[in-house]
């Protein structure tokens, strides 16, 4: 068994992305998005994702629409949606992600957006098959 107490764990993450736990069907993953960050537009095509925040504000761009976010807010991304979140405040934007199935590799940690960007495209951060 894996027990977290996410909101914690999700404030004490220094960085930008970090797998918890992966299992068959989902993947818990932590994210912090620095001021004037942003996870950075991307659509999972077969993947849908619940994104739980935990503090900071930002903005979510889904399918189209926008809405502020913060502490509290939960925001369901279906598979095959355009989507991006924005940190819009002066504090990290903090979450923590639920992917079904999962979309990273299991226990990936990528520091900064530009190294996670780079990670999968060189092909080094993929779900397991």
């Amino acid at each position: 068994m894996e027990h977290f107490t996410i909101a914690v764990v999700a404030e004490k993450n220094p960085d930008f992305r970090r797998v918890l736990a992966t299992g068959k069907y989902t993947q818990l993953v932590v994210m912090t998005i620095p001021p004037d960050g942003e996870i950075g537009e991307e659509v999972h095509e077969t993947t849908d994702q619940l994104l739980t925040f935990v503090s900071g504000v930002g903005e979510a761009r889904v399918g189209g629409e926008k809405k502020p976010v913060s502490a509290g807010d939960l925001v369901f991304v279906p598979a095959g949606t355009k989507h991006n979140f924005v940190n819009t405040g002066p504090y990290p934007l903090v979450l923590y992600t639920v992917y079904g199935p999962p979309e990273h590799s299991p226990g990936a940690v990528h520091s900064t957006k530009e190294e996670a960007d780079r990670m999968e495209e060189s092909g080094q951060d993929e779900p397991p098959k």
